[in-house]
């Protein structure tokens, strides 16, 4: 625990840079082993979601990626580009639109079956340390989830919000 107030501002006192720092070296490793499949490590993520529902629409794979419209627009264009997915308006609501996997995109699963193992074999944890760092980082993301506020809202609840 820090000693002074100070020692809050040290880097090696954050919770936020390890989980930075994790998250980076992972993409890094990810890297070679998603090349081939044609992939970034994004896009491999969106891929996960699709493999497993089949078609979902953009708010729903923001939703579970954590990622805004801004930043997944661009994302989904690029994989539409390379197809790996579709992109069309719902009929029953043109506001959504709805991704599905193509053809090329479904069959990618198969080759990515490797992705997860060899991953394991290069980062040599043991398999339940794994699990329950998965299981810490999930609740820490569920927490952070609970406490996102809008860009720009960094002291709290503005002046609207308060009087609703």
């Amino acid at each position: 625990m820090p000693e002074s107030r100070d020692d809050y501002l040290l880097l090696e006192n954050q919770v936020c840079f390890p989980l930075y720092a994790a998250s980076n070296l992972l993409q890094r490793l990810y890297r070679p082993l998603l090349a081939p499949l044609g992939l970034t490590y994004s896009q491999y993520l969106v891929m996960l979601l699709l493999w497993e529902h089949e078609r979902l629409t953009v708010g729903e794979i923001g939703a579970c990626l954590h990622l805004d419209n801004g930043t997944l627009t661009p994302l989904l264009k690029r994989m539409e580009r390379d197809d790996f997915i579709t992109r069309r308006r719902d009929p029953q609501d043109e506001r959504r639109v709805l991704i599905e996997l193509t053809v090329h995109g479904g069959e990618l699963r198969a080759q990515a079956l490797t992705v997860p193992g060899t991953l394991a074999q290069e980062i040599s944890l043991p398999l339940g340390d794994v699990e329950s760092l998965r299981r810490s980082a999930a609740t820490l993301v569920k927490l952070l989830a609970k406490v996102d506020r809008p860009r720009g809202n960094i002291g709290g609840p503005t002046k609207n919000h308060a009087n609703q």
